[in-house]
């Protein structure tokens, strides 16, 4: 099984997928990435699942961040299962998903784990940066739906702190304070962030967050 981890390089991969047939990389192009797992096609969580990331394509868009989904099933169920899910999720499914039979890829990001099921994907997410490395890592079990508000969350700050010297503490929403990196003297956090900062202790300052660079 594949023991990917954070700041490794996002295995590339061609496959094909309800939108024909996809080079990973190709598709993400200078993008932010999500590639998400499902146990199988025409099941309760996952319906509801992809039909929640088709609602939200315009907020991943606002990210930049193109998604892909993988089932261990075909294209032609996956083609009839997607019919199901715009039916009964009020949707159009708007994004790629990948037909793994030959469990290919699933094996590549090690989304089988043997002592759950040996041959269903668990709930996989994998988000990848511009420079193709992976950025967060997220494993739920087969039985408990993925929550995609904390998905954006996470984009959210991994955007944030890519191009400004800060960290997001615990349950931070975009626009609220961030934390200043311990590794930015005070000297510095005077320049860096003019609208000043709170030192709640020496190690632990406080700040409005930057505006987004890129």
């Amino acid at each position: 099984m594949s023991d990917l981890k954070l700041g490794d390089k996002a295995p590339n991969f061609d496959a094909e997928t309800s939108e024909g047939k996809i080079n990973f990389y190709d598709y993400l192009g200078d993008s932010w990435g999500i590639l998400f797992s499902h146990p199988a096609d025409y099941t309760p969580v996952c319906t509801t699942e992809l039909g929640t990331v088709a609602n939200y394509k315009a907020e991943f868009e606002k990210r930049d961040v193109k998604v892909m989904a993988l089932s261990v099933d075909g294209i032609e169920s996956h083609k009839g299962w997607i019919k199901d899910i715009n039916e009964t999720q009020n949707t159009t499914v708007n994004f790629p998903i990948i037909a793994d039979e030959d469990r290919k890829v699933s094996n590549l990001y090690g989304m089988i784990h043997p002592k759950a099921d040996d041959t269903q994907t668990v709930r996989s997410v994998f988000v990848i940066g511009p420079d193709k490395s992976i950025k967060m890592t997220l494993t739920y079990p087969a039985s408990t739906g993925r929550n995609f508000d904390e998905l954006l969350r996470v984009i959210d700050s991994l955007q944030l702190t890519a191009y400004n010297k800060v960290a997001t503490p615990a349950n931070w929403k975009h626009g609220e304070d961030v934390v200043i990196s311990p590794s930015v003297s005070n000297e510095e956090a005077d320049k860096m962030f003019p609208k000043g900062y709170k030192e709640v202790k020496p190690y632990l300052r406080m700040t409005s967050q930057p505006e987004l660079k890129k």
